[in-house]
């Protein structure tokens, strides 16, 4: 049985700005959050979608040369294989739902040649 998460509790506690914390796990997919600090985060791309929901505050996004904004109550996905930043002045709490990439997925058996444990 699952326990209710208190997100913003969870946020707080954090012991520091861009540091993701795993709340749960539907599926493949992870349930995170993590506090934004206004400092920008250099471009990434995942091999799946992620979806960022703002909980509080306003996430600003360089997407592929676009500028995006994410407030309060919004989310935004990510599609996969998609450059985006974190533009400066970003600041609140952010929920991200990603999937685990095909290297990162959890598995219930043993790779070949390797006892489970």
């Amino acid at each position: 049985m699952s326990s209710v998460v208190k997100v913003s509790e969870a946020a707080a506690a954090l012991p520091r700005a861009w540091s993701s914390r795993v709340l749960g796990r539907v599926g493949t997919a992870a349930v995170k959050v993590l506090r934004m600090d206004e400092l920008p985060v250099e471009e990434e791309r995942h091999a799946e979608p992620e979806a960022l929901l703002v909980l509080d505050g306003r996430l600003a996004l360089d997407v592929e040369g676009e500028v995006v904004t994410v407030g309060p109550g919004e989310m935004y996905v990510v599609a996969a294989g998609t450059a985006h930043a974190v533009r400066p002045g970003s600041s609140g709490t952010l929920v991200i739902v990603d999937a685990a990439e095909a290297k990162d997925r959890p598995t219930d058996r043993p790779s070949p040649g390797k006892l489970a444990r």
